[in-house]
């Protein structure tokens, strides 16, 4: 089973930004622990702070891979374009958010991907995204 996590902007600097909001763990480092928790998948992890590189690389992959898990970072609230791309590919994408948009910012409450995701984890931390490997991982029902 190939899944795939994409990291938008900012989320480069998990571990040093912000920590009262989004921890002190680096992303590298989380990721390898989820390796080893699901050690049975190939896991892949992408991440830029550019739009287009992430249409790009939903395009590359969004047909042959089993999941998505993609945290769009600010984009999930700006982007048309990312969740036009979410819409035109094969594969089922859940989006992932560290922290609780919903007691954010109010700009941070719409989402412009969701419509096109097969379903959200929001708030719960890092876990967020062992949740959406656990959901792939065990065949579950994404619509």
């Amino acid at each position: 089973m190939e899944i795939t996590i994409i990291n938008g902007p900012n989320l480069n600097l998990l571990g040093k930004r912000e920590p009262s909001i989004y921890g002190k763990e680096d992303f590298e480092t989380y990721f390898e622990g989820l390796r080893t928790r699901f050690a049975e998948l190939n896991l892949h992890y992408y991440q830029s702070n550019s739009e287009g590189e992430l249409i790009d690389r939903l395009h590359a992959i969004g047909f042959s891979h089993d999941g998505i898990l993609l945290n769009a970072g600010a984009y999930t609230h700006t982007s048309v374009a990312l969740g036009d791309a979410i819409a035109a590919i094969e594969t089922p994408v859940i989006e992932i958010h560290i922290s609780n948009i919903h007691q954010r910012e109010a700009f941070r409450h719409k989402s412009m991907i969701g419509r096109a995701c097969k379903g959200a984890i929001v708030g719960l931390g890092l876990e967020s995204y062992a949740l959406g490997v656990y959901h792939f991982s065990q065949n579950l029902p994404t619509t």
